[in-house]
């Protein structure tokens, strides 16, 4: 539980930092009602990761579009995640299904609503998500191998690439980091982007998790067009005229509520 506060909290910090570009040490211990030494230590964490710059009684915003690191993530709009997940796990086809999932946040909550599953045969390159279902005996779990991503827990790289390539799911799960009608999806790192390229093309149907924050955003690697996306599934913060820009595209947008 220690651990997880302090994600929480360490997430909230960068959340504050990037809304306004700067924060008060002081301020912050008052408001997550910790020690200054608590906070000095979680700004020192941030900025061994190059993720703000400290400065004399708080810290500043980096000027670099950064990837946060996914144990920091997991409490960046929980709630939307949440119910992004459920309403992908009503919306795949019951009976036997062999299912893509890719890294991420909304990916790893939705593997725990599926674990459950009979009749299911999970593809990942996530850790986190193997870890999640490996245990589960009424399941099959295919692991892709490749190169550990810290940063995202993936496994990536030509490794993981050529195992994808022997592989068919009828549905793949593709968390981004970026959707837009002109960017396409995108993340922030190429090797990344491209092995979910490759499981996005072994798959029949492809459904794309995003909660609204990420809906219009383009980020440094491409992964795909967006038409060759089915649906895309995000919440109600989501840009209207982006959202729009996607309908125009063909691609179905799922608003979950």
């Amino acid at each position: 539980m220690s651990s997880l506060r302090r994600a929480d909290r360490v997430s909230a910090i960068l959340e504050r930092v990037t809304a306004t570009g700067s924060v008060d040490a002081g301020a912050l211990a008052e408001e997550f009602a910790v020690s200054h030494a608590t906070i000095r230590r979680d700004l020192q964490i941030l900025e061994d990761q190059r993720l703000l710059s400290r400065t004399h009684g708080g810290a500043v915003a980096v000027d670099v579009a950064y990837e946060l690191p996914v144990r920091y993530r997991t409490g960046q709009h929980r709630e939307e995640k949440t119910v992004i997940a459920r309403t992908v796990s009503a919306l795949l086809p019951k009976g036997p299904l062999t299912l893509g999932l890719t890294g991420g946040t909304t990916t790893h909550l939705l593997a725990r609503l599926l674990a459950e599953r009979v009749d299911l045969t999970v593809v990942t390159n996530a850790l986190n998500i193997a870890a999640e279902l490996a245990l589960r005996p009424r399941l099959k779990l295919i692991m892709t191998g490749g190169v550990s991503r810290t940063r995202s827990y993936e496994l990536v790289g030509p490794i993981a690439d050529q195992a994808l390539q022997g592989l068919n799911m009828a549905v793949a799960v593709v968390g981004v980091d970026g959707i837009s009608a002109r960017g396409g999806l995108t993340t922030h790192d190429e090797i990344e982007a491209n092995t979910n390229a490759t499981m996005i093309r072994r798959a029949d149907r492809v459904i794309v998790v995003a909660d609204g924050s990420k809906v219009g955003k383009v980020c440094l690697a491409g992964i795909c067009p967006v038409t060759d996306v089915a649906t895309l599934v995000t919440d109600a913060s989501a840009d209207a005229a982006a959202l729009d820009a996607l309908r125009r595209t063909g691609t179905e947008v799922v608003i979950a509520t």
